[in-house]
């Protein structure tokens, strides 16, 4: 059963939620922390000052009188305060039902708890390729664990959006014309799905990792790069429905057996061209690698595959785009390799110090994260550090595994949302605004649950109301655990996370539908609208299972997609930074390479507008420097944006230094 919270906020408190060194830490995310068994509440206890924890009595009574709410702060604290006595109500879905279309009154505004309802489609859509990594049931050595990711684009052209799933292998191998292979699925419009993976020339067998799309030859067609243990591959799209395997002409062939991650294609110099980057893990040689029965590694009790920790970590990669179709390695002169202290998994780009240049953030396992800064004179320093956004706020390496960016409260600054390992709760990083972060998980509402192993995530507005909210996809990485009698399983259900508008959100994973509920040991994870009615589905690549497509049938509010086209930028706007007026509230987003766990969301950036009809204005600031603005763009529909067409805002833009 869900513990109930008693909800105190004060009208000093800052009604965001962001907290900084000074910040009071309310009593009850002590109490949150300390009741579902994180040991994070200890040094929450000592951060507010309470020597004791009796400062922060448990809050029992309110399982009988539900909570009290006292709060002077208007608007979001009243939302915050009706959906958390909602959610408290218990675990059991009939007393959620009861009230979940109630409205509640406030003197400013009327609010409407929205109806959120997850279904997997994707039998009847035909995404039925089978994930196959390492042993279904043992696993012996850490190279089985990991999975792979998921891409969403459109391959052909035809505005649907195509989804390619990254496979595995296994360590035995397999019959000759029996191997794994990743899979294209051609999007056929009206819900269904082909498999093209032959006809597209894309069957490949090997150590499936990530994916990440962009179009570095500026040709007009999304090119594809698929990470691996052993060498990657860089397909480029010949526009034909065809793809062809470019990776030794290109100049990104690997030479030395490497295990990649994490992927991004990015425009780091701002020239035109998208470069490209490849975070990578641990330095592993299978052949002298000992299997689990050899290192004794115990987790709980259990024999198990061993961490990465004791291992020679990955050393991540740039690729220069040399404006010809090939690339140079830039690694050392970037200062990239430099920062080779992580076991990197996925990659994040985004200007997260609004400096016009493209950052690059690494979610590590076991090892402090890296942001690399991008000093605009084509290099990058690692200031994970000094930006807060290393360590979680006690100030330890975490298991991170997937990342994403979003400005979850509307203040104009990208925040961070990361999956972790066992043990630890998700990490959300508020952006403060002044080139740091802060751990916000605990105040924001993530810091209840620790059983997980979270992999893919993302912000979405899923009620379209304006307001980012969070997805988190998990799955154990030990078989053995359903073997033993432990408060853990391999398969797991996902995560939904409802935003607040005050800076935290409400979790309603128990009654956001079926699919939610559903159980599996999932991996990577992307965002997309495959159907065109303006809502974001979920493509989910499971471990030992075929895919899941998450499709949202709850009720929403007006929407609007911005695909962008870049002329003197690169061709697919990767890195362009829009934010758009609609009623009465600013939005913004950046179009990203990358991200979630090892995988590709949509290039086209959603925003969901509440009951506004038209986006008054879209502003974009291009990677080239060119900042222009649309006016009265129509609700419901998808709205090419293409650079120089707009209105010439003239601003300012940081160029070279």
């Amino acid at each position: 059963m869900m513990m109930p919270l008693e909800v105190t906020k004060s009208a000093s408190e800052n009604p965001l939620g962001v907290s900084g060194p000074e910040t009071h830490i309310q009593c009850a995310s002590v109490r949150h922390s300390r009741e579902s068994g994180n040991p994070a509440w200890i040094p929450a206890r000592a951060a507010i000052g309470r020597n004791d924890e009796g400062s922060c009595p448990p809050s029992a009574h309110a399982r009988h009188l539900g909570f009290q709410l006292r709060s002077k702060a208007p608007n979001g604290s009243l939302i915050s305060a009706v959906l958390l006595f909602i959610l408290i109500l218990g675990n059991d879905k009939s007393s959620f039902e009861s009230v979940i279309g109630a409205s509640v009154e406030n003197p400013a505004k009327k609010i409407t708890a929205p109806k959120v309802e997850f279904v997997d489609v994707a039998k009847e859509a035909g995404l039925t390729a089978r994930h196959i990594t390492g042993g279904e049931v043992n696993k012996e050595y850490l190279i089985e664990v990991n999975g792979s990711g998921v891409a969403l684009f459109d391959y052909n052209k035809d505005d649907l959006l195509d989804v390619f799933l990254v496979n595995g292998t296994t360590l035995e191998g397999f019959p000759k014309g029996q191997e794994p292979t990743n899979h294209l699925y051609q999007n056929l419009g009206k819900g269904r799905f082909k498999d093209v993976t032959q006809e597209a020339s894309l069957v490949r067998t090997g150590w499936g990792q990530g994916v990440c799309a962009g179009d570095f030859d500026n040709d007009g067609h999304q090119d594809l790069f698929v990470t691996y243990y052993g060498p990657n591959v860089l397909y480029r799209n010949r526009g034909d429905g065809v793809f062809d395997d470019v990776t030794a002409k290109a100049g990104v062939l690997q030479q030395t057996t490497r295990w990649n991650a994490g992927c991004s294609f990015v425009d780091y110099d701002k020239d035109g061209n998208l470069d490209l980057f490849v975070a990578n893990y641990v330095n592993l040689d299978l052949k002298n690698s000992l299997s689990k029965k050899n290192e004794k590694c115990v987790w709980k009790g259990i024999p198990v595959v061993c961490g990465p920790l004791g291992l020679p970590t990955g050393t991540n990669i740039l690729y220069h785009n040399n404006g010809d179709g090939t690339f140079s390695d830039f690694s050392e002169r970037s200062g990239i390799a430099r920062s080779n202290t992580g076991y990197g998994l996925s990659s994040l780009v985004s200007d997260f110090d609004n400096d016009g240049w493209p950052d690059i953030y690494v979610a590590c396992d076991s090892t402090a994260n890296i942001l690399y800064h991008n000093q605009g004179n084509g290099t990058f320093t690692d200031e994970a550090l000094l930006t807060g956004t290393a360590f979680n706020k006690d100030g330890k390496e975490q298991g991170g595994m997937g990342a994403a960016a979003g400005d979850y409260d509307g203040d104009g600054h990208f925040d961070i949302v990361k999956t972790n390992f066992d043990g630890d709760t998700p990490t959300l990083y508020h952006n403060n605004g002044d080139g740091t972060f802060f751990d916000n998980t605990l105040t924001a509402g993530l810091g209840r649950y620790t059983q997980y192993v979270g992999w893919g995530t993302g912000f979405a507005d899923i009620d379209h109301d304006g307001w980012l909210d969070i997805f988190m996809v998990n799955g154990h990485i030990y078989p053995e655990v359903d073997q033993h009698k432990l408060d853990r399983s391999y398969r797991q259900d996902r995560q939904v996370y409802l935003n607040l508008h005050d800076g935290t959100f409400a979790d309603i994973s128990g009654v956001a539908g079926p699919a939610i509920k559903d159980r599996r040991s999932s991996r990577g994870a992307a965002l997309g609208d495959l159907d065109g009615d303006g809502s974001l589905e979920i493509v989910i690549n499971n471990m030992y299972d075929t895919p899941s497509l998450l499709k949202n049938q709850g009720e929403r509010g007006n929407w609007i997609i911005l695909k962008t086209i870049g002329t003197k930028s690169n061709r697919d706007g990767i890195g362009a930074r829009v934010t758009i007026l609609a009623g009465g509230r600013k939005q913004m987003d950046e179009v990203r390479s990358g991200g979630s766990f090892i995988s590709q969301n949509d290039l086209r950036l959603h925003f969901g507008i509440g009951d506004a009809s038209k986006v008054d204005r879209a502003e974009v600031i291009w990677p080239s420097g060119r900042n222009e603005f649309f006016s009265d763009l129509t609700a419901g529909q998808v709205v090419l944006i293409e650079e120089g067409k707009g209105k010439d805002l003239r601003a300012a833009v940081p160029q070279a230094r």
